[in-house]
């Protein structure tokens, strides 16, 4: 299955549940408030949320009077163009060395995301290694070394319990000693009540200034899809502890309320810049902005 089909089989649920309603107000609809409210309905349902919904219907209001749209079908197109402006973040180029530090609470798919990251990596011929820094959760590591066997990469683990900041520091030593091209931590799965493991998180991403800076860094966080608006408060705890460069958003496939993309995006500014569109190796992609607002705006 080839990128684009495997976006659309992810965005299949929020698409029935809002595309053929979307359509329904686009075809012959007349511009006025009962077709504002509609759509302000339509857009909730698909998990946007309040704050991002108002300030799209805010800006598509301005973009009708400006332009003197009259055909309700042409709104589609600028209801597009709005949402690509909201999600459509200017990415830094990857350079190597390359740091990627992995955060997230337990259960959004962390480990199979990292394994999965890493498989993309070595499939474009870079050198990889995943360190294993989760050393609170039992058989967290296990599990990752299992990953990193499926990618073919090497792994980076001490015993459960260690201390996660010198499994870090002797990772890096090594990633440095053997010129790897992308180094990628794993971190425990951290709640807002565990406080100890959040002072761990600031310890770790100072532990890599201070012994790779030239190494580029990139901070992730991990985010369940099907969790909706909750995916926001996660955001911002993380963003206590470190500044979150990009979201790895998992369970797309699995909820019709997709359009939390663009709540992440609008509310907290911060870019999603992988999807999870399966269970496969192969099935984390880059988020791509098209086709995404494409699969949840079009009717086909």
């Amino acid at each position: 299955m080839g990128i684009f089909a495997k976006i659309k089989s992810a965005l299949k649920k929020t698409k029935d549940a809002i595309a053929y309603r979307l359509n329904k107000l686009f075809t012959g609809g007349v511009l006025d408030d009962e077709f504002y409210d509609e759509l302000e309905t339509i857009l909730l349902s698909a998990d946007i949320g309040s704050e991002t919904t108002e300030n799209i219907l805010d800006e598509l209001k301005k973009a009708v009077d400006k332009k003197h749209i009259t055909d309700a079908e042409k709104v589609r197109d600028e209801l597009k163009a709005i949402m690509r402006g909201i999600l459509d973040f200017e990415l830094p180029e990857e350079n190597y060395p390359l740091v990627i530090l992995v955060a997230g609470v337990n259960g959004v798919g962390k480990t199979t995301s990292i394994g999965k990251l890493a498989h993309n990596y070595k499939k474009n011929g870079k050198s990889v290694t995943i360190v294993a820094a989760d050393t609170f959760r039992a058989a967290a590591a296990d599990q990752l070394t299992v990953w990193a066997e499926r990618a073919g990469v090497r792994i980076v683990r001490q015993n459960e319990g260690a201390d996660a900041a010198a499994v870090v520091y002797d990772a890096l030593q090594s990633a440095k000693s053997k010129g790897t091209e992308v180094t990628i931590i794993d971190t425990a799965g951290r709640l807002h009540n565990k406080v100890n493991l959040m002072e761990e998180l600031k310890k770790i991403d100072r532990i890599i200034d201070r012994e790779f800076p030239e190494a580029m860094r990139l901070n992730y966080i991990v985010l369940d899809a099907t969790t909706g608006q909750n995916a926001l408060s996660q955001v911002d705890l993380f963003n206590e502890a470190i500044d979150i460069d990009g979201i790895i958003l998992t369970k797309l496939d699995g909820t019709a309320k997709g359009g939390v993309v663009l709540a992440i995006a609008g509310v907290e500014e911060v870019p999603v810049v992988y999807i999870g569109v399966g269970e496969g190796i192969d099935d984390l992609e880059p988020f791509d902005v098209d086709e995404f607002v494409k699969e949840i705006v079009d009717e086909k």
